[in-house]
């Protein structure tokens, strides 16, 4: 369990932005209050016959959008605090980057390293079961997603016995996102976080203001980054961050940190940890003497992608970047942000930054809606279409292109190109949006601030057309 209340920091973020509005504060309670928390404790048998208990919760945030939509983490320090913070978290999160979901999230306190595959199935089955009982699942009303711990394998688990208890529910496999591609999933999702990540500071950095007042050049070329945490999240945004031109000079790990200044080959090392099982020891870069250092490198953008409360009072001077990045649900705590800003550093916040994967779940949850794949209804006739003004082309100009070459200009979009389109769309208009506000307020306010009053003016905005505030 944590020792810092997260929900508690979560709100210090949320006062201090509604301090800038003017809400009845009956309004701001209902925003900022956490809706439903369902606690459950259950039996599950293990593969030597041992009967244990299970300690789970489901915390739904806010209805003032339904479904609610927020990931399962399994985790041994999970608690009921955390749940709700990163429940809350979600609804903000939404709301910021205009997806119609309110926020939840789900908890379940085990160690999965601990567990064999078909134990997990069983405490995966009985806790979705649980949520069946008392109305936290459904397509309408309560849609998990992968977290911290979970994946595709368990979402498949959740989404068949939700179809076992509701079997002719015709939208039923949209009771869950992040599912595999074969149990209606959507292609992209896996990475959609990192890329998300990528996208949101790309954006940052085309900001040419902002980028002077650091002292850097528009643009992520050239800029040395650190990520922390190499899941999902950080190994995608590693890549992503490479690709678009970043030197990646320090990545860190559970088992530790290691340090390139001349830059890192991020599959490479992926590939030496999968040899090594360990990032330590990579060819031509140093061990750190522990993985929390990587946070205080030298570098221009630090990515800190693991978990929540990496950096603290206790660590926040160390801190060199002139850019974090929060991959991660709050890894910056609210003591720490306001250092942060103090010192002139861009912080680009979870609330937006860790968008991208609630994001392309909203894609697929809609195509499990919709029953139709994205690209399969217009793939064809865009590429009739483009082939049609390619050929006027060539006519009035009387060069004919390769074949190969003609082929790439007409495709039309598949199903990952436009799902990636949309994110990429997404996160460079949240990110504008919040943006403007913080230049509203004369850029007296840091971007996570003005990141929560968007929400906080979204939301409001849905209570009072539901005609619950006069």
């Amino acid at each position: 369990m944590s020792q810092i209340n997260l929900f508690e920091q979560v709100n210090r973020n949320f006062d201090k932005a509604a301090a800038y509005l003017s809400y009845d504060k009956g309004v701001l309670k209902q925003i900022k209050i956490c809706n439903s928390v369902y606690h459950m404790t259950f039996p599950v048998k293990r593969d030597d016959g041992a009967v244990i208990t299970v300690e789970a919760w489901r915390a739904e945030h806010s209805h003032h959008k339904l479904p609610v939509k927020g990931g399962i983490r399994y985790s041994p320090t999970v608690d009921e605090n955390d749940v709700m913070a990163f429940a809350a978290l979600m609804t903000y999160k939404c709301a910021i980057v205009n997806v119609p979901f309110g926020g939840a999230k789900g908890g379940v306190r085990i160690d999965r390293n601990q567990f064999t595959k078909s134990e997990l199935e069983r405490v995966t089955r009985r806790y979705t079961y649980e949520l069946i009982r008392k109305g936290f699942i459904g397509p309408g009303v309560d849609v998990p997603a992968p977290d911290y711990g979970t994946g595709p394998q368990e979402m498949s688990w959740i989404m068949d016995t939700y179809n076992m208890v509701n079997h002719n529910q015709l939208e039923a496999i949209a009771c869950v996102t992040g599912k595999p591609i074969s149990q209606g999933g959507v292609r992209g999702r896996v990475e959609a976080t990192g890329r998300g990540v990528f996208f949101g500071l790309r954006t940052a950095c085309e900001n040419s203001g902002d980028m002077k007042r650091l002292g850097m050049k528009q643009g992520l070329g050239g800029k040395r980054a650190v990520v922390q945490g190499l899941g999902n999240v950080g190994y995608h945004a590693a890549k992503f961050l490479q690709a678009g031109g970043a030197v990646i000079v320090g990545l860190s790990e559970m088992e530790g940190a290691i340090h390139n200044p001349k830059g890192l080959d991020v599959e490479a090392v992926m590939k030496h940890r999968k040899e090594t099982k360990s990032i330590l020891n990579f060819p031509g870069a140093a061990n750190l003497p522990s993985p929390a250092m990587v946070l205080e490198l030298d570098c221009e953008i630090l990515v800190p992608a693991a978990l929540e409360s990496q950096i603290t009072e206790s660590n926040v001077d160390r801190v060199k970047a002139k850019i974090v990045g929060e991959g991660a649900n709050g890894p910056t705590t609210s003591g720490a942000s306001e250092s942060l800003w103090k010192r002139g550093v861009l912080l680009v916040p979870d609330t937006f930054l860790n968008a991208g994967g609630v994001t392309v779940s909203y894609f697929e949850w809609l195509k499990n809606i919709s029953h139709v794949r994205f690209g399969r209804l217009g793939k064809r006739f865009d590429e009739a279409a483009h082939m049609k003004i390619l050929k006027a082309i060539e006519g009035l100009t009387g060069k004919a292109l390769d074949d190969e070459v003609c082929r790439e200009i007409v495709r039309g979009g598949d199903e990952e190109a436009l799902v990636n389109s949309g994110l990429e769309d997404t996160m460079m208009s949240a990110y504008n949006e919040i943006r403007e506000i913080q230049a509203k307020y004369n850029d007296e306010m840091d971007l996570r601030t003005a990141s929560f009053i968007d929400a906080i003016q979204k939301v409001a905005v849905a209570y009072e057309e539901l005609g619950i505030f006069p």
